[in-house]
């Protein structure tokens, strides 16, 4: 069990000074100290939903913040290594989000991990023991070739999750190291979380995060949530620690939740709050009270992955049968939640909230950009 005290900075930001605050936190929570400055790093953000639904995916400030801190520390060579889901489009996230002008603005590099062109599947052996990956995939673990030497800079929300309670650092590698085929994961989810973080910490010379919780996801994430302002922001180098902190800033105790306590005893990290070093503001007095709650959604994962229909698993998600789920799941969220309710609550947001209003003036800036070019 790791014993070394982690360090987690975290500050309370406003929209004004937020591209700022960025800088600062980086620099708190020792961003030079853990990536390497000889190698190339790659930007990972969240798109949990390519819709923009406050607190499912990295925000534009977050993005923008992170790479203007980034370059000033001296880490200049950056990409971005995006993935897709069977129910998540990166190029329509990109552009939705407001990533694509950032990118465009920074002259940053996008790869895919689908495109053959940018990056292959290869197998990897780990070194550290597996809890069950291997018994997930039994013809071996395959990740993409592009990671293996490079530094990885994670870009998650604070925000719940209805399979993991919260989601946060951990689950954002989900997607870069797990092919299509990751949804067999879920019922062993926990576990999962907690083999990628080893072979990150094999892969990758150095590892940091830098969390968003200017608007914080209430409820069943990490879509179709509740969004609520809280003006804070997260760095560690510890995937486990900002995880923990995160979670314990929502009111969750932290080592109730399964992949935050695994990681910890396994040494991976610190997830015990009390071996936890919190610099910058004190946020010692938050507790936010967030709960995951029911949905529709959630019902359909634990009949899947946990419920008595967990025998069928096989039958319906490693055969043409997976169609089923998946059009289940976008229909549910892309044409039902989404026009008839998580638009009108963005809506809502970005008129009436500092961070909407911010989001607002990113577009509008991208606009006027897209003018002037002609295009």
């Amino acid at each position: 069990m790791m014993t070394t005290r982690s360090k987690v900075a975290v500050l309370y930001t406003q929209p004004e000074t937020v591209l700022e605050d960025y800088e600062r936190l980086t620099g708190l929570a020792g961003v030079q100290d853990a990536l390497d400055p000889k190698a190339a790093t790659i930007l990972k953000d969240n798109i949990s939903w390519h819709y923009p639904f406050p607190s499912a995916n990295t925000t534009p400030w977050q993005l923008e913040g992170t790479i203007m801190a980034l370059r000033k520390a001296g880490y200049t060579d950056l990409s971005c290594v995006q993935n897709e889901t069977v129910v998540i489009n990166a190029f329509k996230g990109e552009d939705l989000c407001l990533f694509s002008p950032i990118f465009r603005r920074y002259c940053i590099p996008v790869l895919y991990n689908f495109k053959e062109e940018d990056m292959t599947w290869v197998p990897y052996e780990p070194q550290g023991e597996m809890l069950v990956l291997h018994d997930i995939y039994p013809d071996g673990i395959h990740i993409p070739d592009y990671l293996f030497g490079k530094n990885i800079v994670h870009l998650p929300t604070v925000k719940c999750h209805i399979y993991t309670t919260t989601t946060g650092a951990m689950k954002n590698a989900f997607g870069g190291l797990l092919h299509t085929y990751r949804h067999y994961t879920h019922s062993w989810i926990h576990q999962t979380l907690v083999d990628l973080l080893t072979i990150q910490k094999e892969i990758h010379p150095g590892i940091f995060a830098v969390m968003d919780g200017t608007t914080a996801g209430n409820g069943p994430g990490p879509r179709t949530m509740t969004p609520e302002v809280k003006n804070v922001i997260l760095a560690s180098a510890d995937q486990v620690a900002i995880d923990a902190v995160a979670a314990k800033l929502m009111g969750f105790d932290p080592f109730s939740i399964d992949y935050i306590r695994l990681a910890h005893e396994k040494g991976l990290g610190v997830g015990d709050v009390r071996e936890i070093e919190v610099v910058g503001d004190d946020v010692s007095g938050e507790n936010w009270h967030f709960e995951v709650g029911r949905s529709f959604h959630k019902f359909l994962g634990w009949l899947g992955w946990y419920g008595p229909t967990r025998v069928l698993q096989r039958l319906v998600f490693r055969t043409p049968l997976v169609k089923i789920p998946i059009m289940v799941s976008e229909i549910n969220h892309d044409y039902i939640h989404w026009p008839l309710k998580e638009r009108k609550i963005y809506q809502r947001w970005r008129e009436t909230t500092p961070w909407g209003q911010m989001f607002a003036r990113y577009e509008e800036q991208e606009c006027l950009a897209l003018e002037v070019s002609g295009d």
